[in-house]
């Protein structure tokens, strides 16, 4: 394995020790100093949006300026400003309840921040990836370390900037480079590790942390299916999926991976896409809103994706025009007549094909979501409360919004997070805090108690208090 350049370690061994250092003078940071933190991510924000937008831009070849506001900017602010106004709620102690044979004390739960966090961000959400988990580890009370895709260098050299000109680096550090960079990461021995990305890379995360005994926080994505019921508005449900499946060209690790509705719908369901995505993209794949595929070789893989399932029987129906190579430009295609066989059948897709998958009747749709990998989210579309709540009952999966895509993700007063291949751990809020926090149980005894009536030597005294205790 090609090691990273020795400069590389040293940096990052100097930095990791300086915010070591740094938090073992200031274990628990105030109130008053997490809020000054996250009000100055805030400022930085706000102050950059434009730039931060161009930047995110140039390493996509075209993303759009207006998705990157509302997809990413917006909410890392909204997360910001909701941490500031209740991280001294969450602060607080937790009372617990003491049993009757200790009731002169008192139990507490004290939230007490880990020490220094080590984020790895991906590629296809950059500023919102890297923010959402800072803003936790700040509120927490942490150091933080940031690795930043090397599919984004453009941001990921402004953003570094950014943050050196607003934050010491024993405080929060981001860090930038390739592969061998990641991995040298990753083999620090942090207080606890999040990573967002694919579940390969996510394994062999796993493995690097296991030599410190580092806690980690996967979030891996997975295929996330669509399931419309069987008398739901075919035409609805296409719009709010092929929304969710077009921003960010379908590079999003929550996008509806394929769809199953009732059989027969499959030609309203196409004609109902394609009008949505004209009403959508008037301008086509090549308009200003419509963002590029990130990389060349991830072009690539789509198209190959989309060749297999041609060549293995699937019908091809894009969604709009101006499809180009050389500007990564890949429109929206539904995918009809599929089969496990396909690739797009077996992996995430991450892109902007769309599966559609007949089923007879709902329990034959539960069959089909639940025989295979838990997604990281699930969209059902559906009027029906005994419906809906069947399927939340049987579809285990990382969150889940009912008619509509992705909205579970915005909310901050809600868990984020994946299950089983899809992930584990969750952030977010309250959800986010405690993640990076560790609850400490503490007991805090009374000078009366009952405790001595147990001191030895033992004898029929003992003997009694013990009946009574069973």
């Amino acid at each position: 394995m090609t090691q990273p350049p020795t400069s590389a370690i040293a940096d990052l061994d100097t930095v990791f020790q300086n915010q070591r250092l740094a938090f073992q003078r200031n274990p628990y940071p105030s109130t008053r100093d997490r809020r000054a933190q996250l009000d100055a991510l805030c400022r930085l924000l706000l102050s950059n949006r434009d730039a931060i937008a161009g930047a995110i831009s140039a390493d996509f070849g075209h993303r759009s300026y207006h998705e990157t506001q509302f997809l990413e900017l917006m909410p890392a602010v909204r997360g910001a400003r909701h941490a500031r106004a209740n991280v001294a709620r969450w602060m607080r102690p937790e009372r617990k309840p003491v049993s009757v044979w200790f009731k002169f004390g008192r139990a507490r739960v004290f939230r007490q921040p880990l020490g220094v966090v080590g984020i790895i961000v991906p590629w296809n959400y950059p500023l919102l990836l890297a923010v959402g988990p800072l803003v936790a580890a700040v509120a927490a009370g942490n150091r933080a370390m940031l690795k930043i895709s090397e599919f984004t260098p453009t941001f990921g050299q402004l953003f570094a900037e950014l943050i050196a000109g607003s934050f010491s680096s024993d405080q929060i550090a981001v860090v930038n480079g390739g592969v061998d960079v990641a991995r040298a990461f990753a083999a620090k021995p942090f207080d606890h590790l999040l990573f967002t990305g694919g579940g390969a890379v996510g394994r062999e995360l796993m493995k690097a942390a296991a030599a410190n005994l580092t806690p980690v926080t996967l979030e891996l994505g997975g295929k996330s299916p669509a399931i419309v019921g069987p008398h739901y508005p075919v035409d609805l449900a296409a719009q709010r999926i092929l929304w969710g499946k077009c921003l960010n060209a379908g590079q999003s690790c929550i996008a509806p991976d394929y769809v199953l509705l009732p059989g027969g719908k499959e030609a309203a369901f196409t004609a109902a896409a394609q009008e949505q995505v004209r009403r959508f993209y008037p301008a086509g794949a090549s308009g200003p809103d419509y963002s590029s595929i990130i990389h060349a070789r991830h072009y690539q893989r789509l198209t190959s994706c989309l060749a297999d399932a041609v060549a293995k029987g699937a019908s091809p129906m894009p969604l709009m025009e101006g499809q180009s190579e050389s500007a990564r430009k890949f429109p929206p295609t539904i995918l009809q007549n599929v089969n496990d066989d396909m690739l797009v059948m077996q992996d995430e897709i991450f892109g902007p094909l769309l599966p559609l998958v007949p089923y007879g009747d709902l329990d034959e749709a539960l069959r089909y979501v639940t025989a295979r990998p838990r997604p990281l989210a699930l969209y059902y579309f559906d009027d029906d409360r005994r419906r809906i709540q069947r399927i939340l009952e049987s579809t285990p999966a990382g969150g889940v919004t009912i008619n509509d895509t992705m909205l579970h993700f915005a909310q901050e007063d809600l868990p984020f997070g994946g299950v089983g291949p899809s992930g584990m751990g969750q952030y977010h809020g309250e959800d986010g805090f405690l993640t990076f926090s560790k609850r400490k149980g503490v007991f805090l005894q009374s000078r009366c108690n009952a405790v001595g009536m147990l001191n030895p030597p033992y004898g029929k005294r003992t003997e009694t208090l013990i009946k009574w205790m069973s």
